[in-house]
């Protein structure tokens, strides 16, 4: 399997720090601060071209009055059980936010001490918070094709980033020998966003390392379910035995609670200590800390089993109706809330389709793929038929 490391010399070519430590001279001067390099397919450099703008997301491509295919959030009415709690709490917005029943309830779901979770304003937070702490990381790398802030909050902090930039041709799997092996701070996406692949546990702890913090953004692994698994498939959220782990976790996919801005972070407690003092006070709302603790419950975990199993008929249903299409590829194996495809000229056809009222996610702004590339969110088989259906139309065209 093939991968491409996009990179460039400089911080990487220092000694590897000693066990434990994440850089030893926090005060080194960063001459490529904020740039990236990336190496293609066998390790061979990257071919040159516009660089992707990570600032773009989904949300942007869904202006109102079109119909959202470009934001992987749902949009169902939010069940009491979560409702309510959430609704309760703003008799007490007067009393600044207590984490404490939230971060308890958060830890008692993944099988860890309290000290072990920090909760976020979302996903995102997270990443800026790793980012901002962890400055003396030497060699930063991010596996792409992937979510795109934890590279922008990285060189908003001012690192050099290099890129690992895995193989369409491969499906866009992953192989940990393609990761530099003195890469002290790596990022990855399982299931990765844009891809939808989700890559094996295994696969995944291979990575860690003492004296590497290993990152794993895992936003989408409550849409993901196996056959005759009753849990996530894959996930890490629950291994406390991997030196340097970070998982990332986000409520506001399943939940539809984007606005509301809650996620959080599982690892090692003093790793997250670090993380912790770079966070401002009171960095998440009592509303939010509501709905942590809720989503927490046993009731939501049972309700988003039901909800994967949901969304897995939908998903395969939406890359059977695309996979009959002219031209059309799936690319690897969907596992989440998303189906990546590609074909020429997508970005052409995804004018078209804002022309009739449908929106999709652009390619070009994830490093490693391009204007051939478009990301479908997937909703439920009433609106993937008329979607598929105007699609064809305008591929006949």
């Amino acid at each position: 399997m093939r991968a491409e490391l996009i990179g460039t010399p400089g911080p990487g070519t220092d000694p590897a720090p000693e066990p434990g430590v994440v850089g030893a001279d926090p005060a080194r001067a960063r001459d490529a601060a904020g740039a990236s390099s990336s190496v293609g397919p066998g390790g061979a450099a990257g071919p040159a071209g516009p660089e992707p703008d990570l600032a773009h997301h989904g949300d942007v491509e869904a202006t109102p009055g079109l119909v959202d295919l470009a934001v992987n959030v749902r949009r169902d009415p939010m069940p009491d059980w979560l409702a309510d709690p959430v609704v309760a709490s703003l008799a007490d917005l007067a009393a600044y936010p207590d984490p404490g029943p939230a971060r308890a309830a958060v830890a008692a779901r993944h099988g860890r001490p309290p000290e072990e979770v920090l909760l976020t304003a979302g996903a995102a937070e997270g990443f800026v918070l790793i980012a901002r702490a962890l400055r003396d990381a030497r060699r930063p790398v991010v596996v792409h094709p992937q979510f795109t802030e934890p590279e922008a909050a990285l060189r908003a902090a001012g690192h050099a980033v290099e890129r690992v930039l895995l193989d369409p041709a491969d499906g866009f799997r992953l192989d940990p020998a393609r990761v530099p092996a003195d890469a002290d701070l790596v990022m990855v996406g399982n299931p990765t966003n844009p891809t939808s692949v989700l890559h094996p546990a295994a696969a995944l702890a291979a990575l860690a390392r003492p004296g590497r913090v290993l990152v794993v953004d895992e936003a989408f692994a409550d849409t993901t379910l196996a056959p005759g698994v009753d849990g996530e498939p894959e996930s890490l959220a629950a291994r406390r035995d991997l030196p340097g782990l970070l998982v990332v976790r986000s409520l506001t996919k399943t939940w539809g609670l984007a606005g509301l801005r809650i996620g959080y972070l599982l690892g090692e407690g003093g790793l997250l200590a670090r993380l912790a003092a770079a966070q401002p006070l009171w960095a998440v709302s009592t509303p939010a800390l509501a709905a942590a603790t809720a989503c927490a419950s046993p009731t939501a975990v049972a309700a988003e089993r039901v909800i994967a199993a949901r969304l897995a008929a939908d998903r395969d249903h939406l890359v059977a109706r695309l996979s009959g299409l002219p031209g059309v590829r799936v690319a690897g194996h969907p596992a989440s809330a998303f189906v990546l495809i590609h074909r020429p000229g997508a970005d052409r056809v995804r004018e078209r389709l804002r022309e009739r009222g449908w929106a999709v996610r652009r390619g070009d702004s994830f490093p490693g793929l391009g204007p051939d590339w478009l990301r479908i969110a997937v909703r439920d088989q009433a609106t993937t038929d008329a979607f598929t259906e105007l699609l064809a139309e305008i591929l006949e065209a």
